[in-house]
């Protein structure tokens, strides 16, 4: 049986990294190939934790893709990015740089490709206003988005993925993630000019874009006000996981039906957001990923991992970290994350006393979110984000964003490296 399961997921890990096929086709063709042949069976999908559909990761998303639907529906977003661009004074650097900011942060705190969505159509917009070149803003932007996701649970699919087999909080990101994220956001903005380039820019274009009224943008001030209180009462549940004893899913679930109460939509706006294959694409990897741990195939290579590093703590925090950014940048972070969390957990086990475990979750993390940004293709909010710019007629080549995304995350990584190194083994 763990032939089987090794070779149908290989294939569909193949299919699904090649994009040649829909991925989400590939994961679940892939998962019913595996409950086909009785490796798992309905109750090890639906009901197991260690093999079945992670439903806290599908309801957490689903809540949170509503709460944007709803969202968006205010304007905010447009506000905020013209609002950056008339602070900018029409300087393309600048607006490059509030506008990676505000990427930077509106993916901490939603989704990182549901930022991608609403934040790259009105950059494209201020692009063309100002005759300019959108390529390098969208790229810096992206960059910024992968990054920015990895400072909070609920920013980066991985993360969600790694906070539900690991049973960390929201306050667990926030207090081991967000620091090293904010330093690497920080050299990011540093390193734009190099990375991008400048342009010149017209100065009666400039006078154009400055004539824009952000307040305009905004279409509902009373939905938005709604959404404001309704985000707060979400993260403060998030936040205050520990003592509520409720489950972020459940928090996220629950924010989206008072939303959808309060706010009088209809259903097609309020699920404009839901990314349904995207959440398909879910259930079908943890079904295989959940196939190869019932066969024994994930233990396997735990162990092995264990031999290589002799159960070295620093060596097996940087085996992870080092891995993961390159495996993570060829294919999708996203199952490989699913893929890895149950052999960090294995790995967990053996961790020497004086090793925090939770060490090994947070160089997986960072390793898959930072390591996102190594080609077009190593994160969902990338392949987003090409094809809204090949629509826009702002083509960016996989090998162009591939020779930007190498530097970018050869740096992340050698930050975060000297960050775990110094945190959790000198001065802990």
């Amino acid at each position: 049986m763990s032939v089987i399961a090794i070779a149908v997921f290989v294939v569909s890990y193949v299919l699904i990294a090649g994009d040649r096929v829909n991925k989400t086709l590939a994961a679940l063709g892939g998962a019913a190939i595996m409950v086909a042949t009785g490796i798992v069976s309905t109750h090890d999908v639906f009901y197991s934790h260690e093999t079945g559909i992670d439903w806290d990761v599908v309801f957490l998303l689903l809540g949170m893709m509503i709460i944007v639907g709803v969202l968006r529906q205010t304007g905010v977003f447009e506000y905020v990015a013209i609002w950056a661009t008339k602070r900018a004074g029409g300087s393309p650097l600048r607006i490059m740089i509030l506008l990676v900011l505000v990427m930077a942060v509106g993916s901490a705190l939603l989704d990182n490709v549901t930022t991608v969505l609403l934040i790259a159509p009105v950059t494209l917009l201020v692009c063309d206003r100002l005759a300019i070149n959108a390529a390098p803003f969208l790229m810096a932007e992206v960059f910024a988005s992968n990054i920015g996701g990895a400072a909070t649970l609920v920013g980066d699919p991985p993360n969600i993925i790694i906070a539900s087999r690991a049973g960390l909080t929201f306050n667990d990101f926030l207090v081991h993630m967000a620091p090293i994220i904010v330093i690497v956001v920080a050299v990011l903005v540093a390193l734009l000019p190099r990375l991008v380039g400048t342009c010149s820019v017209d100065p009666e274009r400039v006078a154009d874009v400055m004539s824009l009224e952000e307040r305009e943008a905004i279409r509902d001030p009373g939905l938005l006000i709604k959404c404001g209180v309704v985000l707060v009462l979400v993260f403060t549940g998030f936040v205050a996981h520990p003592v509520l004893h409720i489950e972020p899913s459940a928090v996220a679930l629950l924010g989206a039906g008072v939303l959808i109460v309060i706010s009088g939509l209809p259903r097609s706006e309020y699920l404009s957001s839901v990314e349904w294959e995207t959440l398909l694409f879910f259930a079908g990897l943890f079904i295989m990923v959940g196939a190869l741990v019932k066969t024994g195939v994930v233990d396997k290579l735990a162990r092995a991992a264990t031999e290589v590093t002799g159960g070295n703590g620093l060596l097996t925090v940087l085996l992870i970290l080092g891995v993961s950014a390159p495996v993570s940048g060829i294919i999708d972070n996203i199952p490989y994350v699913a893929t890895m969390s149950p052999i960090v957990t294995e790995l967990v086990a053996v961790m020497p006393g004086h090793v925090d475990p939770d060490t090994l979750w947070w160089a997986l993390a960072l390793g898959a979110d930072l390591g996102g940004n190594l080609t077009a293709v190593g994160a969902s909010a990338n392949v987003v984000m090409l094809g809204i710019a090949r629509r826009a007629g702002a083509p960016i080549s996989f090998w162009e964003f591939t020779r930007k995304g190498l530097v970018v995350t050869a740096i992340s990584l050698a930050l975060t490296a000297v960050y775990l190194w110094l945190r959790y083994f000198v001065l802990s």
